[in-house]
């Protein structure tokens, strides 16, 4: 293998594809970066056995090849290089790739073409566009509800046709359960009926790796394929192929005749919770609610920390008379909205608990209440 290519044309393509192997443990193949030259296009192809990543360059090629290099001591040279052409050449009676700019000379040791394992090809049949913001946007409303151990349905997120034109993105903890609605004609008609579930470990790489532009979605019921609007680069990562919970009864519950609704100012609550939070301890980390049809009190106390205690003028319909949420668990959902106002939809005291927002249509987080065994202690209730 022989070929020239510009530092700047491919340096993001390796800094993307050095994120994904691991560092220091798996396999050599694992923390391999593999370089293959052919046709004027340098590929780069990246795996940790799960997400794979591709890249396709412009570049001179002399000489056709394939070559694994140790992948972050690789692009950490190439990355410190200054811009401009670099030499990449396979040297077989010494195995090693001969990194070349200017008076710059470097070899780096290369695992043998025959550990190379065939990566996925992005099917092309089927493939919608999609845009790479509203993913982003997507997983940053629904990830933080997923859970993060355990190898089941709740530490992924699901995603699936809902209705007659909408897709359905979800996620929940067993405490937390998060949900947006949108219409995607051609997405919806590329969802297999049962929908599709990807694991939260996924979730960032896949987030970093996306822009703001346009990119091609498809998958094959293993899969998610997800590519470049100009195709020079793809990632894709496996379906998990568990069954994800029903989750219609629980929302039911927020329909019910019973229901109790609170709106509050989202930054005024913001900051009393940030205030409250410091009198939280670890056997007392929540904050109790006194509802009222005008007034909010909201305090909290423990027994090394102290007690708090705040007014906030709000509307209020119902029955409940007391309630108890995670305080941080509060602020980390209020971070998620845009809206000035949001509504509390309240079932029971220790019911599921709906908040929307009226500037984040289609959106919303379900949290379950502490149950209040006395006036300072409180246990968490599962969805």
């Amino acid at each position: 293998m022989y070929l020239k290519v510009i530092k700047e044309n491919v340096i993001e393509g390796l800094q993307k594809a050095a994120n994904i192997i691991p560092q220091r443990t798996g396999a050599a193949y694992l923390r391999s970066i593999w370089l293959k030259a052919e046709n004027n296009i340098l590929e780069v192809l990246s795996t940790d056995s799960s997400i794979e990543f591709r890249g396709f360059y412009t570049a001179e090629v002399m000489e056709s090849g394939l070559v694994g290099v140790q992948g972050r001591a690789f692009v950490e040279l190439l990355r410190r290089l200054p811009p401009g052409q670099i030499s990449l050449k396979l040297d077989a009676t010494t195995s090693a790739l001969h990194i070349e700019q200017g008076r710059r000379n470097y070899k780096l040791p290369i695992n043998d073409a025959t550990w190379f394992q065939k990566f996925s090809d992005f099917p092309e049949e089927g493939a919608i566009m999609w845009s790479g913001d509203f993913v982003q946007d997507i997983i940053d409303r629904i990830a933080f509800c997923i859970g993060d151990e355990g190898s089941d349905a709740l530490a992924c997120l699901s995603m699936k046709p809902a209705g007659e034109d909408a897709v359905e993105v979800a996620g929940m903890n067993g405490h937390q359960f998060a949900m947006m609605s949108f219409m995607h004609d051609d997405l919806r008609a590329l969802l297999p009926e049962k929908g599709i579930l990807i694991q939260k470990k996924y979730l960032s790489e896949l987030k970093k790796w996306l822009g703001t532009d346009e990119i091609n979605v498809n998958c094959d019921g293993k899969r998610l394929f997800v590519r470049t609007e100009d195709k020079k680069e793809s990632l894709s990562l496996p379906l998990s192929s568990f069954q994800y919970p029903d989750y219609s009864v629980f929302l039911s519950r927020l329909h019910g005749e019973d229901i109790s609704t609170l709106s509050i100012d989202r930054s005024e609550a913001q900051e009393a919770l940030m205030r409250i939070a410091i009198f939280n301890s670890e056997s007392n980390r929540c904050t109790y609610l006194e509802l009222s049809e005008k007034e909010l009190i909201l305090t909290a106390m423990g027994q090394d920390t102290g007690s708090a205690s705040e007014s906030m003028d709000v509307e209020y319909k119902g029955t409940i008379e007391k309630i108890a949420f995670p305080t941080n668990n509060l602020l980390s959902i209020m971070d998620h909205y845009a809206s000035a106002k949001l509504l509390f939809t309240l079932t029971s005291p220790e019911g599921p608990c709906g908040i929307t927002g009226k500037d984040d249509a289609e959106y919303l987080v379900i949290i379950m209440p502490m149950k209040i065994l006395d006036d300072v202690n409180f246990s968490e209730e599962q969805v």
